[in-house]
């Protein structure tokens, strides 16, 4: 009897350099929400069984650390759903943050190995369905698209 092995792709993408999935990130109530959004249809993404996290949205004037946890938190729920790295993301909060605490909060999506897209507020997006999904459409719409690269040319005479 012979064996064989029979390896899956690892999902990443093949250039390292391409930006990942841009997702949204509802933090305007006590637990945050995380939705993705392809061709305007948006979900929301969810832990999968026996790996649940409780993504607790902290205080506006907590520390940036705090802040990071719940950003790195939801990055790791959306990898673990859509099976390829996140690297972008619109952030829903409750109320327009002053522009000290804005700068805390971009900087905590950065460490949690982020781009913020756009800070915004619940009341800014449209409620139907819910913000979250508004915001996972915004994502899509804002996100960097990877550039692809046109062959070259040949001279035909």
């Amino acid at each position: 009897m012979k064996l064989f092995q029979i390896e899956e792709p690892d999902g990443s993408p093949s250039d390292a350099n391409a930006p990942g999935a841009a997702i949204a990130i509802d933090a305007s109530g006590t637990r945050a929400e995380v939705a993705f959004s392809i061709g305007g249809n948006a979900t929301t993404l969810t832990d999968r069984e026996g790996f649940e996290q409780v993504l607790q949205v902290p205080a506006m004037t907590a520390e940036l650390r705090t802040w990071q946890a719940l950003f790195e938190g939801a990055r790791i729920r959306a990898e673990r759903a859509l099976a390829r790295p996140v690297t972008h993301a619109v952030i829903v909060l409750a109320a327009q943050p002053d522009p000290r605490i804005a700068l805390r909060l971009r900087e905590a999506v950065q460490q949690a190995g982020l781009e913020t897209l756009q800070l915004t507020t619940a009341v800014e997006l449209p409620a139907d369905p819910t913000a979250a999904f508004a915001a996972a459409i915004l994502a899509e719409d804002l996100a960097p698209r990877a550039e692809f690269a046109t062959p070259p040319q040949t001279d035909p005479g």
